[in-house]
């Protein structure tokens, strides 16, 4: 929703819904407080008001210092999946625990430049890995495939059981990279210029979609 008209948001919300299993599956939010990210985006109040305007899951995509303290208020509010950044949470383990008790789903993300390996062990506590394919901030930035080999890894790890995470990926997610992110093992795939820079936002979803299905078939069984 970054690259959404802000004036607009639910019916910006509304024109990437369609029919089960081609518009958008969920609703993407950047919170961003200017302090972690240099960007100052929207907070808690406009996502409750998103929360009363669709019934889109909410995937908010928490850019903020301090989440421990900030992060389950929006998982209280209703959203789907509340994911926090590793290089801001204090006690990730400790905020897993208190965003799954308070109903959501916990996410950790990891800047492009932050090792995989070193979250291994936290990520056991967690339900999405949110591998940031551009640095956090600003939309409309150009992929950067050299964290692939991240996403490669985490799919082996959940492939043979040490994980059990949702693999998602975030950042210069177009019609030219989204196959590279499907063949290395995305799950979940964040798009905001490639959607809502379209004429027609809900079929930049379904065309996106049915890249990815073409990609990796075996792992979409119910295209």
């Amino acid at each position: 929703m970054l690259s959404a008209d802000f004036a607009r948001l639910a019916d910006e919300a509304d024109v990437v819904t369609g029919p089960v299993g081609e518009g958008a599956d969920w609703l993407h939010i950047d919170v961003m407080d200017a302090h972690f990210v240099p960007n100052l985006t929207l907070g808690l109040p406009v996502v409750e008001s998103l929360l009363r305007a669709t019934e889109v899951p909410l995937d908010c995509h928490l850019m903020i210092d301090d989440p421990d303290r900030w992060a389950p208020a929006y998982a209280e509010a209703g959203a789907y999946n509340v994911t926090v950044h590793a290089e801001a949470a204090h006690d990730p383990v400790a905020l897993a625990r208190n965003l799954r008790a308070a109903g959501a789903r916990a996410g950790l993300s990891i800047k492009p430049g932050t090792p995989l390996e070193d979250h291994l062990d936290t990520l056991k506590h967690y339900d999405t890995l949110l591998i940031m394919s551009v640095e956090p901030g600003f939309g409309g930035q150009a992929f950067i495939p050299e964290v692939l080999d991240k996403v490669r890894t985490a799919r082996r790890l959940v492939d043979t059981g040490h994980l059990t995470v949702l693999v998602e990926i975030d950042g210069g997610i177009n019609a030219d990279t989204v196959e590279q992110a499907a063949e290395a093992g995305v799950d979940c795939f964040v798009a905001g210029s490639a959607v809502y820079g379209a004429d027609d936002p809900l079929r930049a979803v379904r065309a996106l979609r049915e890249q990815v299905v073409r990609t990796s078939p075996h792992r979409w069984t119910n295209a």
